[in-house]
Order: structure tokens, then sequence, then C-alpha cells
């Protein structure tokens, strides 16, 4: 069964008038998570899209480039969207149930963030509400604001990305823990591990660019470093 026709079971199981925040309590342990981030990036996204207070193509776009829409599924996507711009509930609230979905576990909020991040910077723009956006539900999210400067660095033009703020380490650390820390990220960045957090296949590809990223700051640093 596709992660489109899980999604439809998901949305089917609401109760009348029920919103989609709901959803998500019902989607507490695998695989069903794996159903709950694509719900959670899509509705987060939607929350965004509200918040620049405009939805462009260009976004709809990032949406198909995250998971991989077929033609057939966009119909689903676009239910996910709709339900989540309509619905009461605060991007807060969402975030809030997202998260005690995956209690402790870090990884699927990185993942996520990068998804939100990706949508984002699809028109090509980083408005100051997104940014407040983002920032917020990375707090709730427990993420660290060294791995949100991270993201930020990665996606947002504003600046050159540091390739020290990429691998979340500082300049006047040994080569051989900036090493280790890089190492560390390959590890977790595997596809066996993205899937092992919950991320869906369908969005895995989005983890190409987090790797190029990764690789190319160290590369950029142990070159530095051996200058």
């Amino acid at each position: 069964m596709s992660i489109w026709s899980r999604i439809s079971d998901a949305l089917s199981a609401l109760a009348n008038g029920e919103p989609l925040s709901a959803v998500f309590d019902r989607l507490r342990t695998p695989p069903e998570r794996s159903v709950a981030f694509t719900i959670a990036v899509i509705a987060l996204g939607a929350k965004m899209a509200k918040a620049d207070g405009q939805v462009t193509r260009d976004e709809v776009s990032a949406f198909r480039e995250v998971f991989q829409i077929s033609p057939e599924d966009e119909v689903q996507a676009a239910r996910v969207f709709n339900l989540a711009r309509q619905d009461v509930a605060g991007f807060e609230d969402y975030a809030r149930k997202i998260k005690a979905i995956f209690d402790r576990t870090e990884g699927p909020f990185c993942d996520l963030m990068e998804g939100l991040f990706h949508i984002a910077m699809a028109d090509g723009t980083y408005h100051p509400a997104e940014d407040a956006f983002l920032e917020r539900v990375a707090v709730i999210f427990g993420l660290p604001e060294s791995d949100f400067r991270s993201l930020r660095a990665r996606f947002v033009p504003d600046a050159v990305p540091d390739p020290y703020t990429v691998l979340g380490v500082s300049p006047d650390m040994p080569i051989d823990e900036i090493r280790r820390a890089w190492k560390k990220l390959v590890r977790e960045n595997h596809p066996d591990a993205l899937t092992a957090r919950g991320l869906p296949t369908e969005a895995i590809k989005m983890a190409e660019r987090r790797m190029n990223d990764i690789n190319e700051a160290w590369d950029e640093i142990s070159k530095g470093k051996a200058a």
C-alpha cells in the first residue's frame, strides 16, 4: 500500500467535522509514523504558506519534489493541504502534536524542518514571517539552536554557507573531532537510518541535497586545514 493510500485511510477515519490535527493522535507508532511525517510536512507547509500570505506555484512544486507526488496522488496531497489551511488550530498546536508522536527522537525533527525550509525557499525568497514561523516550530520541537542555524545556513542564500555551521562544529575544534562529526552526520543520513526514524521512502530523495551539503562542507574544511 502506497503512502498516499495510507494517508487516504487516515483522513477517512476522521469523524465528520473533525480537524486534520486530530489525525496525529492516531499515528503514534511505526509504520504509521511515516504517514504522520508526510501529513506533518504538508500541513505545516500549508500553515507556513498562510504566514507569508500567499501560496505560489513554486511552493506547490516543492511539495512534489519533497514527496515525488505522482499525478494520481495530487488529489490526496491537495486535500491534506486544504484541510490544514482550513483548520482553526494554529501551527503551534500541530507542532506540539508532532512533537508528541516522535518524542525524544531528534532525527525526524531535523527531517521535518528540512522539508519546511525547502518549501519556504521554493519561491526564491525567505520571508521574515517564514523565519519566525520556522524558528518557533524548531523551539517547540526542541531542536538545538545550532541545528536550526545549520539548516538556515544551508537553505537561505543571504550569505555563503559557513561549512562549520553546516557540520555543527566550530573552527577551533581539532580536525579529528570535526572528522568524527562529519562521519556521524553521514551515518545518520544513510537511507536505512532515515527509514528507521520514520521518513517515508517518497521523501528520502530530499536527503540527497543534505548529503551533498555535508560532504562539501567537510571537503572545504579539510582542504583548508591541510593548506
